[in-house]
């Protein structure tokens, strides 16, 4: 008797394979390894990198990082430079990763004034321990993830387990040990001048492209950049022309087609003054649709006769209240159908920021604080009488 079923066709192994191997198995796929500070986004799959602030990462519509090929519009009203301090965590996050930063209107000593690298904080890592893996079974996992979304900023951590977002002192500057990466400078034409005839000169919107394209075909495929430009239109750094419409608007036009035609390399965060170009003007709102991503920092009035601030790192309590709100207007989408974080409506919040010296621009809920009218009472005008009147 026969073992073999019927209808079946017994093939003999090929020629050098034995039985037990398979041309699969003799060529196992090889993954392709990511640039350091690259993670594919958990929502799309495309791949982010990390502003150098956790909050902000974690409002991206979900991807946990700016997605490559995409563009941040920073707007901030008032006098204060909230904004430029993004741009010096987003520059030296690009530095540490070995990443190439393209900084307009800025000198090569700016490299100078970008925070350092904050020291290992060894007991917050002995204090909280990483709970067993039979205490996370006691819990659902449901309830597990939702614990750890409030130390998401804290395990920022990429696939291959290197840091995806580092933490930064402001008290420190950044040591040429510790950045791995090159700052490439570009200078925006001369120095402001009223003269109207030095307006129809050679643009310098259109050299920073030029500069910027020609850093992109020279550089290898995997390497990655990310392009600076502060206080866009502001007329201490950019002639007067720049502040036409048409000049303004061709630059984003063509910095979007490089954004497009580099989407797994490069990435851009501008800063906007609103109250030199408010946002009620026509030009503003072309900005805003030309970006992929727009938010504003609004700081809070001063207070008349307010002690001033403490400076950073002496009270953290102090630190952490809240200097500001954050508004979230639009945000990289997740394909051309839709999306983009009004699913979950997170951003929809009203939200608040503070700066911090371990931490730099933290992004939260803002919530009133409690009242406390049984610790203040009011004195009475009236003075009190130790004995009786009759």
């Amino acid at each position: 008797m026969s073992f073999v079923k019927r209808n079946t066709v017994l093939s003999s192994p090929r020629a050098g394979l034995t039985p037990s191997s398979t041309p699969q198995q003799q060529q196992p796929k090889q993954e392709k390894q990511l640039a350091p500070g690259l993670r594919p986004s958990p929502t799309d799959g495309r791949l982010t990198t990390s502003t150098g602030t956790a909050s902000l990462d974690q409002l991206l519509a979900g991807h946990g990082g700016l997605p490559l090929g995409t563009c941040l519009l920073v707007e901030e009203q008032g006098t204060t430079d909230f904004s430029g301090i993004l741009l010096r965590y987003y520059a030296a996050e690009g530095l540490v990763q070995g990443h190439q930063v393209h900084a307009v209107a800025f000198p090569p000593e700016w490299r100078h004034q970008l925070p350092g690298l904050a020291s290992p904080d060894k007991k917050s890592k002995s204090a909280s321990p990483a709970p067993a893996p039979e205490e996370k079974m006691k819990i659902a996992w449901r309830y597990e993830s939702l614990g750890n979304n409030a130390n998401a900023g804290a395990s920022t951590r990429g696939d291959s387990g290197a840091p995806f977002c580092h933490s930064f002192d402001l008290s420190k500057r950044l040591a040429s040990s510790e950045s791995k990466g090159t700052l490439n400078p570009i200078p925006v034409g001369g120095a402001p001048s009223l003269d109207r005839r030095s307006v129809g000169t050679v643009s310098s919107l259109r050299t920073i492209l030029k500069q910027l394209k020609a850093k992109l075909e020279s550089s290898g495929p995997n390497a990655i950049h990310r392009l600076v430009v502060p206080s866009l239109l502001s007329p201490t750094l950019y002639p007067p022309g720049c502040a036409q419409p048409s000049e303004v608007l061709q630059f984003l036009h063509g910095l979007r087609a490089l954004l497009r035609q580099y989407s797994t390399q490069l990435t851009a965060i501008i800063t906007f003054p609103t109250s030199l170009f408010p946002r009620s003007s026509g030009l503003v709102r072309w900005i805003e649709i030309l970006c992929d991503g727009v938010v504003e920092l609004i700081p809070l009035p001063a207070r008349l006769g307010a002690a001033p601030p403490p400076p950073l790192g002496s009270d953290p309590k102090a630190n952490e209240q809240p200097q500001g709100m954050f508004k979230v207007y639009t945000l990289p989408v997740y394909h051309e159908k839709g999306g983009g974080g009004a699913e979950s409506g997170n951003f929809r919040e009203n939200l608040s920021f503070s700066l911090s010296a371990s931490r730099g621009v933290v992004i939260k809920p803002y919530s009133l604080p409690p009242m406390l009218e049984d610790e203040q009472e009011k004195p009475s005008a009236a003075p009190k009488k130790d004995g009786l009147d009759f």
